[in-house]
């Protein structure tokens, strides 16, 4: 078996599974900025990715099930009890999912949510949110139950080979991976083994919200896309400006260049770039035709921190304004730049 542990920065971690003799492969719990070291884990060991699997609705990440499965061609796992429409192959307690020679048998463990699952392979169990190392998945979330947690647990995943090792979804103290054995006799909220006291447990963590949650829970369930992903797709439909080029255009005698503010009014009025025109992005689309009369002009959008101004400059080159250009790095470089401001006096 050819095994990896990817993680990111946020101690969110993603497994790459692959047959030896056969180079198939799946990935368990894809993340979104992962996918191009998927894919180079995939090549550098000569595997190819047969399934995309996520063992359960994440709430604090962005799964990269969807659109990865669409660029390479794959079916989506997950189990029956997702909500998700996306998704090609669900399974349930007990089944197996076959990979090359690979034998990758699901385990139901609600309680995290109602349909997290655990992967088990014959030397370790890849425990998503159900079991985490020291520590064990939150029930506060949508779906989540401290009550079927706890049979998970204590019913089911804990009856496990004790050498089994566990490879949790998260692990914020890289710490690898534990042992049901080694769970058993060191994670604190295991030691809460009656029920009464692992469910008042789990009701008074007060765990503080992820940051993502509500876009988390939307993307992953409806495989809607983010606001990066929104971001980084116009962001490869256009070309960029930087702050020096458009300093020495406007300070040339033939700028060439129409600047285009899409932030609000009141920014605007505060401090804009000389000779720039006001066009909030939410009044493009219906403004354009009338401000921007001539297609053919190079227009640099901006806006505050850059992320705006790119999705108006994709917008006006999907409306024919082949020319438009984001201005590199938003207002607020230009203005840590020291490059001078103009401000509209209000009557």
């Amino acid at each position: 078996m050819i095994f990896h542990q990817i993680s990111t920065e946020r101690g969110c971690q993603s497994y790459l599974i692959g047959c030896k003799e056969t180079c198939a492969a799946i990935i368990i719990d894809p993340e979104i900025t992962k996918i191009e070291h998927y894919l180079a884990l995939a090549a550098q060991d000569g595997l190819r990715i047969h399934y995309l699997l996520d063992t359960h609705t994440h709430a604090d990440h962005f799964s990269a099930s969807q659109s990865f499965a669409r660029q390479i061609g794959v079916p989506i796992i997950m189990h029956r009890n997702s909500g998700a429409p996306f998704v090609d192959m669900r399974v349930d307690d007990g089944e197996t999912i076959i990979v090359g020679e690979l034998r990758l048998r699901v385990m139901h463990t609600p309680g995290h949510t109602e349909d997290s699952m655990c992967i088990i392979l014959p030397d370790r169990v890849l425990t998503g949110d159900t079991l985490l190392i020291g520590a064990t998945g939150r029930t506060d979330l949508p779906t989540g139950d401290p009550d079927q947690l706890y049979d998970s647990l204590f019913n089911g995943l804990l009856k496990l080979n004790p050498t089994l090792k566990v490879y949790p979804g998260h692990d914020y103290k890289h710490r690898g991976y534990s042992t049901i054995a080694r769970e058993l006799a060191e994670n604190p909220r295991l030691k809460k083994n009656n029920r009464a006291e692992f469910v008042e447990l789990m009701q008074t963590l007060n765990l503080s919200m992820p940051t993502h949650l509500t876009e988390a829970l939307r993307t992953n369930l409806s495989g809607g896309k983010t606001v990066e992903q929104l971001i980084s797709e116009a962001a490869e439909k256009v070309s960029f400006m930087a702050i020096e080029e458009v300093n020495n255009r406007i300070q040339s005698a033939a700028p060439d260049i129409l600047l285009l503010d899409v932030r609000e009014r009141d920014a605007f009025e505060q401090g804009h770039i000389a000779g720039a025109m006001s066009i909030p992005r939410g009044q493009l689309e219906l403004r354009a035709n009338d401000q921007l009369t001539d297609p053919t002009q190079r227009i640099v959008v901006y806006c505050e921190f850059g992320k705006i101004s790119t999705l108006a400059a994709a917008t006006l080159r999907e409306m024919g304004f082949s020319r438009a250009v984001a201005l590199d790095g938003g207002l607020r470089v230009w203005r840590e730049s020291g490059y001078p401001l103009e401000s509209e006096k209000k009557n």
